[in-house]
Formats: structure tokens, C-alpha cells, sequence
């Protein structure tokens, strides 16, 4: 898979909360966006993969009691 650039026009107080966040995990601020987009694209890729999994099985499986779990 081969990267593409992306060029964003980004006011300075929000480029500069990005730096510091960044600095905070020892990031670049690239690195940390991009991270960042990638964390975001799992969570919405996950919570679609519970909500079919809910419509195939009939429930609500975010909701469960986890005392009703078998193990």
C-alpha cells in the first residue's frame, strides 16, 4: 500500500493543540493525526460490525448485562 499526501489548511490555536497533544505521546504531529484517523476509522469499522452482528442475532449486545455472559 503506498501513502498519498494530504494537505489541510488548519487555523494556528488548533495546529498548535495538535503540537501539544503530539509532544505529550513523543509524536510528530503528522504521525499524530494520523493515528488519530486511523483510531477513529477502527472505532466507526467496529461499532458498524456490532450493529450487524445485533441485527443478525436480535440484540442489543452493547447493552448486555455481563453477568448474562456464558462462559
Amino acid at each position: 500500500m503506498g501513502s498519498t499526501v494530504l494537505s489541510l489548511r488548519i487555523d494556528g490555536e488548533l495546529l498548535e493543540r495538535l503540537r501539544r497533544h503530539a509532544a505529550r505521546r513523543g509524536m510528530t504531529v503528522q504521525d499524530y493525526v494520523v493515528r488519530t484517523l486511523v483510531r477513529d476509522d477502527f472505532d466507526e469499522r467496529f461499532h458498524a460490525a456490532v450493529d450487524e452482528t445485533e441485527k443478525f442475532y436480535g440484540a442489543d449486545l452493547r447493552h448486555a448485562d455481563p453477568a448474562d455472559r456464558v462462559t
